[in-house]
Protein backbone atom coordinates (compact mmCIF):
# COMPACT_ATOMS: atom_id res chain seq x y z
CA UNK A 1 0.00 0.00 0.00
CA UNK A 2 1.59 3.45 -0.64
CA UNK A 3 1.25 6.35 1.39
CA UNK A 4 -1.80 7.59 -0.26
CA UNK A 5 -4.00 4.49 0.25
CA UNK A 6 -5.73 4.55 3.89
CA UNK A 7 -6.47 0.57 5.52
CA UNK A 8 -10.13 0.96 6.85
CA UNK A 9 -12.08 -1.56 8.93
CA UNK A 10 -15.52 -2.76 7.96
CA UNK A 11 -17.97 -0.77 10.19
CA UNK A 12 -19.11 -4.25 12.17
CA UNK A 13 -15.17 -4.52 13.55
CA UNK A 14 -17.16 -2.23 16.38
CA UNK A 15 -18.59 -4.99 18.00
CA UNK A 16 -15.07 -5.92 19.38
CA UNK A 17 -15.42 -2.80 21.64
CA UNK A 18 -19.22 -3.34 22.17
CA UNK A 19 -20.66 -5.83 25.22
CA UNK A 20 -24.05 -7.67 24.10
CA UNK A 21 -25.80 -5.37 26.71
CA UNK A 22 -25.01 -2.33 24.95
CA UNK A 23 -24.98 -3.26 21.22
CA UNK A 24 -28.71 -4.43 22.02
CA UNK A 25 -29.42 -0.97 23.82
CA UNK A 26 -28.55 1.16 20.88
CA UNK A 27 -30.10 -0.84 18.75
CA UNK A 28 -33.72 -1.25 21.05
CA UNK A 29 -32.97 3.14 21.02
CA UNK A 30 -32.92 2.91 17.10
CA UNK A 31 -35.98 0.94 15.87
CA UNK A 32 -38.20 2.47 19.27
CA UNK A 33 -37.10 5.66 17.40
CA UNK A 34 -36.82 5.26 13.76
CA UNK A 35 -39.94 7.35 13.37
CA UNK A 36 -38.39 10.58 14.46
CA UNK A 37 -35.82 9.34 11.48
CA UNK A 38 -35.81 11.29 8.14
CA UNK A 39 -37.60 9.04 5.73
CA UNK A 40 -34.38 8.02 3.88
CA UNK A 41 -32.62 6.45 6.81
CA UNK A 42 -36.02 5.18 8.41
CA UNK A 43 -35.98 3.14 5.06
CA UNK A 44 -32.58 2.35 4.16
CA UNK A 45 -32.48 1.05 7.92
CA UNK A 46 -35.85 -0.99 7.28
CA UNK A 47 -35.03 -2.38 3.60
CA UNK A 48 -31.84 -3.66 5.49
CA UNK A 49 -33.75 -4.92 8.54
CA UNK A 50 -36.69 -6.50 6.43
CA UNK A 51 -34.22 -8.18 4.07
CA UNK A 52 -32.00 -9.92 7.09
CA UNK A 53 -34.30 -10.05 9.41
CA UNK A 54 -35.03 -13.79 11.14
CA UNK A 55 -36.99 -14.15 13.97
CA UNK A 56 -38.76 -17.73 14.50
CA UNK A 57 -42.62 -18.41 14.41
CA UNK A 58 -42.71 -14.98 11.83
CA UNK A 59 -42.98 -14.95 8.12
CA UNK A 60 -42.31 -11.30 7.79
CA UNK A 61 -39.44 -10.81 11.19
CA UNK A 62 -40.76 -7.11 10.99
CA UNK A 63 -44.09 -8.02 12.44
CA UNK A 64 -41.82 -9.76 15.47
CA UNK A 65 -42.39 -7.87 18.74
CA UNK A 66 -39.53 -5.45 19.68
CA UNK A 67 -37.37 -7.76 22.21
CA UNK A 68 -37.39 -10.27 19.69
CA UNK A 69 -36.57 -7.65 16.37
CA UNK A 70 -33.68 -6.49 18.76
CA UNK A 71 -32.12 -10.08 19.12
CA UNK A 72 -31.92 -10.77 15.60
CA UNK A 73 -30.95 -7.35 14.93
CA UNK A 74 -27.96 -7.39 17.13
CA UNK A 75 -26.94 -10.46 15.17
CA UNK A 76 -27.00 -8.61 11.76
CA UNK A 77 -25.59 -5.59 13.31
CA UNK A 78 -22.73 -7.98 14.41
CA UNK A 79 -22.35 -9.48 10.59
CA UNK A 80 -23.31 -7.03 8.34
CA UNK A 81 -21.17 -3.92 7.77
CA UNK A 82 -24.12 -2.06 5.94
CA UNK A 83 -26.56 -2.27 8.64
CA UNK A 84 -24.30 -1.82 11.41
CA UNK A 85 -23.41 1.73 9.93
CA UNK A 86 -27.37 2.38 9.35
CA UNK A 87 -27.95 1.98 12.89
CA UNK A 88 -24.86 3.86 14.33
CA UNK A 89 -25.69 6.68 11.72
CA UNK A 90 -29.21 6.34 12.77
CA UNK A 91 -28.45 6.29 16.68
CA UNK A 92 -25.97 9.73 16.02
CA UNK A 93 -28.78 11.57 14.17
CA UNK A 94 -31.30 10.64 17.40
CA UNK A 95 -29.28 11.78 19.73
CA UNK A 96 -28.00 15.72 18.20
CA UNK A 97 -27.43 17.00 21.32
CA UNK A 98 -24.90 14.82 22.33
CA UNK A 99 -23.32 14.81 18.58
CA UNK A 100 -22.85 18.24 19.02
CA UNK A 101 -21.37 18.61 22.44
CA UNK A 102 -18.88 15.50 21.50
CA UNK A 103 -17.92 17.19 18.21
CA UNK A 104 -17.37 20.50 19.99
CA UNK A 105 -14.76 18.60 22.43
CA UNK A 106 -13.11 16.55 19.45
CA UNK A 107 -12.74 19.79 17.69
CA UNK A 108 -11.48 21.31 21.01
CA UNK A 109 -8.68 18.53 21.61
CA UNK A 110 -7.30 19.01 17.81
CA UNK A 111 -8.86 15.69 16.27
CA UNK A 112 -9.13 15.61 12.91
CA UNK A 113 -12.64 13.97 11.04
CA UNK A 114 -15.76 15.40 8.66
CA UNK A 115 -18.16 17.51 10.07
CA UNK A 116 -20.64 15.96 12.72
CA UNK A 117 -23.56 16.11 10.44
CA UNK A 118 -22.21 14.19 7.72
CA UNK A 119 -23.85 10.86 6.56
CA UNK A 120 -20.92 8.40 7.83
CA UNK A 121 -22.62 4.75 6.85
CA UNK A 122 -21.35 6.13 3.22
CA UNK A 123 -17.88 5.99 4.32
CA UNK A 124 -15.88 2.44 3.46
CA UNK A 125 -15.26 2.05 7.79
CA UNK A 126 -13.24 3.01 10.71
CA UNK A 127 -9.74 4.28 11.11
CA UNK A 128 -7.63 1.71 12.64
CA UNK A 129 -5.65 4.35 14.61
CA UNK A 130 -6.52 6.14 17.71
CA UNK A 131 -4.85 9.26 18.49
CA UNK A 132 -2.33 8.79 20.59
CA UNK A 133 -2.16 9.59 24.71
CA UNK A 134 -6.09 9.86 24.20
CA UNK A 135 -7.98 7.23 26.52
CA UNK A 136 -11.74 7.25 27.17
CA UNK A 137 -11.26 8.21 30.98
CA UNK A 138 -9.37 11.59 29.65
CA UNK A 139 -12.08 12.22 26.94
CA UNK A 140 -14.79 11.46 29.51
CA UNK A 141 -13.07 14.05 32.19
CA UNK A 142 -12.67 16.48 29.61
CA UNK A 143 -16.11 16.60 28.37
CA UNK A 144 -17.68 16.73 32.15
CA UNK A 145 -15.58 19.43 32.22
CA UNK A 146 -16.18 21.34 29.31
CA UNK A 147 -20.55 20.45 29.66
CA UNK A 148 -21.02 19.95 33.72
CA UNK A 149 -24.21 18.68 34.64
CA UNK A 150 -24.23 16.95 31.59
CA UNK A 151 -25.82 13.17 32.03
CA UNK A 152 -24.91 11.45 29.43
CA UNK A 153 -24.00 7.53 30.11
CA UNK A 154 -20.46 7.00 29.54
CA UNK A 155 -21.21 3.91 27.07
CA UNK A 156 -22.33 6.75 24.96
CA UNK A 157 -20.37 9.48 25.19
CA UNK A 158 -17.49 7.09 24.20
CA UNK A 159 -19.93 5.29 21.27
CA UNK A 160 -20.20 9.26 20.11
CA UNK A 161 -16.56 9.61 20.28
CA UNK A 162 -15.80 6.37 18.05
CA UNK A 163 -19.12 7.06 15.37
CA UNK A 164 -17.90 11.13 14.68
CA UNK A 165 -14.01 10.56 14.93
CA UNK A 166 -13.88 7.08 12.82
CA UNK A 167 -11.81 5.92 14.56
CA UNK A 168 -11.72 2.37 16.50
CA UNK A 169 -9.83 2.58 19.86
CA UNK A 170 -7.18 -0.10 19.20
CA UNK A 171 -3.66 1.12 21.10
CA UNK A 172 -5.91 3.81 22.74
CA UNK A 173 -3.30 5.35 25.46
CA UNK A 174 -0.61 4.09 24.08
CA UNK A 175 1.91 6.92 23.86
CA UNK A 176 4.56 7.56 21.25
CA UNK A 177 7.27 5.29 21.30
CA UNK A 178 10.91 6.99 22.86
CA UNK A 179 13.46 7.11 20.35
Amino acid sequence: MNQDQVAFLPFHAINQFMVDEYRETVIRFVLKNADSLSSGRRNSLYGLLKKNISVQGFRNGMQAPLPLKVKSAANIFERKAEFTAQVLQAWSELKPELRQKVSDLLKSRGWEFIPADADRAKLPGFLPDWVKGETYDTLEESFRSMFPGENFESDDLRLMVVWLSGRLPFGMGEDEPEA
